[in-house]
């Protein structure tokens, strides 16, 4: 099976991230650089038939529980796909990434 190319625009994706869930620019850039690297993988498509797109990863983070930080969201989703699929969690953020407020 040909699988399309993946398509996530890390620019618009970042801006979306920032709107939606708040966060620091250096989260930003590691959601969006890990969510690049598991469209670029094509596990999504072959394991769910899902494009990741910018809309789908929001989507998907948005179903975190609410007192998620935005790396929390993230890696929670990767745990839920690690949980069905297996082999996700290469593309989990490092949880010291995350900055704390001062």
């Amino acid at each position: 099976m040909a699988l399309s190319p993946p398509f996530v625009d890390r620019t618009r994706l970042v801006d979306e991230l920032d709107a939606e869930f708040g966060g620091s620019e250096r989260t930003h850039r590691a959601v969006s650089r890990q969510a690049r690297d598991l469209a670029d993988s094509g596990r999504l498509e072959e394991d769910m038939d899902l494009q990741l797109t910018v809309e789908a990863v929001i989507s998907n983070l948005d179903d975190a529980p609410d007192d998620h930080s935005l790396v929390e969201r993230w890696n929670w989703w990767i745990g839920s796909l690690e949980l069905s699929f297996g082999d996700y969690q290469r593309f989990r953020v490092r949880p010291d990434l995350e900055e704390t407020p001062e």
